[in-house]
């Protein structure tokens, strides 16, 4: 990944975001205090960074031969990141305060240097305006997973249709090294093939899926011959996964559920779940464990997929409340491994018995998606999504693709027995 910054024309500068539709993104406030304190702060940390800031008068601070941060409105920067840190940052980008023709490198950059970015005395000033996830978004009511998943997974199904690959898989695929050209569609088969012979899936296995999506990993489960129960909390995603199974010819062999996974019944011999227990939440890891240990025959197997972060992030960051929580995934948390099994070990009889990696695997599949979607955005305006959603959709796929990258986020894939 390149962090060398470009010398394309900036961006246009977006119009001010209706506080109707966004409401907060309108006016920044005022706080001079806030604005002066995040300027110094900037300022002395550009001077470590492999990075540099263009004024709008074009003066230049920083390395010139690192990704290029040009600040548009500077006053309106500088006054969302003092007042609210990173999401703050994310949401001058989504508004045009800043703009850069290198977002993932300048992502990168940030992400590569996160405990140099503000001095250690200082760090604890977050709580000043970090005052955690709302309760609404973390509360135990199954009601409230619903609304989760419905502020993101039902926002279209045409939108998902425009930058993910005929799979329709939306988790990191799993790239054969071997052949460099090799087709998304291709790495996201062998992604959910693993997944399948982690949880023994074979002809005649009863599955149970936890997270549906849009049904590829099942419908594949079925084209192996095995029985499928699928369950989403998603009604959007329901109806279209109903539609791809008889389409494939497996209709009869896939039961698709609206319902949550504390509700399921059943005795299954394989479970799977692709990235979906970072929806969970901490309070509730417990319990999706202990639902799959109860649902799993004698001598059945446990295929999860999970986005992971390292163990002493997870523990300094678990409360936070970010930018990513804010617009893309409320209510939600990555785990580490040494979570999983300390869940694993404390609540259920199941281990961890097979794992491989593939967070590197997720920087290209992110920066698949964020191609395509750039390149279609004129058909993304067009069933209905505004300047403000696009650099804000735009900035999440940057944002994970630099983590991944930058090995902040890795990816596994894990096969779970009884012990």
């Amino acid at each position: 990944m390149s962090s060398t910054s470009r010398t394309t024309e900036p961006r246009r500068v977006v119009p001010r975001p209706a506080e109707g539709v966004w409401p907060g993104l309108q006016d920044p406030g005022e706080n001079r205090l806030r604005m002066t304190v995040a300027r110094a702060l900037v300022r002395a940390a550009i001077v470590r960074l492999p990075l540099h800031l263009v004024w709008p008068d074009g003066s230049v601070e920083g390395d010139p031969q690192g990704p290029e941060l040009r600040l548009i409105r500077p006053e309106a920067f500088f006054t969302r990141l003092g007042r609210q840190g990173l999401i703050g940052f994310g949401e001058g980008w989504m508004v045009g305060d800043w703009d850069s023709d290198d977002l993932v490198g300048v992502l990168r950059c940030l992400t590569d240097h996160v405990e140099q970015l503000v001095p250690r005395p200082l760090r604890n000033l977050r709580r000043v305006y970090d005052r955690g996830q709302p309760h609404e978004e973390v509360a135990a009511d199954a009601t409230v997973s619903r609304e989760n998943v419905h502020r993101h997974y039902d926002l279209s199904n045409d939108l998902f249709r425009l930058f993910l690959d005929e799979s329709m898989m939306y988790s990191a695929a799993w790239f054969d090294p071997a052949r460099p050209a090799e087709s998304l569609t291709d790495a996201q088969h062998r992604k959910i093939d693993g997944i399948l012979d982690l949880a023994g899936v074979r002809a005649g296995s009863r599955v149970l899926e936890i997270g549906t999506g849009w049904g590829e990993a099942a419908i594949r489960a079925a084209q192996r011959g095995a029985r499928v129960t699928t369950l989403t909390l998603s009604v959007e995603q329901a109806e279209l996964a109903r539609v791809r199974a008889e389409q494939a010819g497996v209709s009869d062999r896939i039961t698709i559920d609206v319902r949550d996974y504390r509700d399921a019944v059943g005795e299954y011999d394989s479970v799977i779940s692709i990235e979906m227990i970072e929806a969970v939440g901490e309070r509730f890891w417990p319990e999706y464990f202990a639902a799959v240990d109860r649902l799993l025959a004698p001598g059945g197997r446990f295929g999860l997929q999970s986005i992971t972060m390292p163990h002493h992030r997870l523990q300094a960051t678990k409360d936070n409340y970010t930018w990513i929580h804010k617009y893309i995934f409320p209510g939600g948390l990555i785990p580490s491994l040494e979570a999983i099994d300390a869940t694993l070990a404390g609540h259920t009889s199941m281990e961890v018995v097979e794992r491989r990696s593939i967070g590197l695997d997720y920087a290209e599949t992110l920066r698949r998606w964020r191609a395509t979607f750039l390149v279609r955005e004129p058909e993304v305006r067009a069933i209905g999504f505004d300047e403000t959603f696009v650099r804000m959709w735009d900035f999440y796929l940057a944002y994970s693709e630099a983590g991944f990258a930058a090995r902040y986020l890795d990816d596994f894939q894990l096969g779970i027995a009884r012990r």
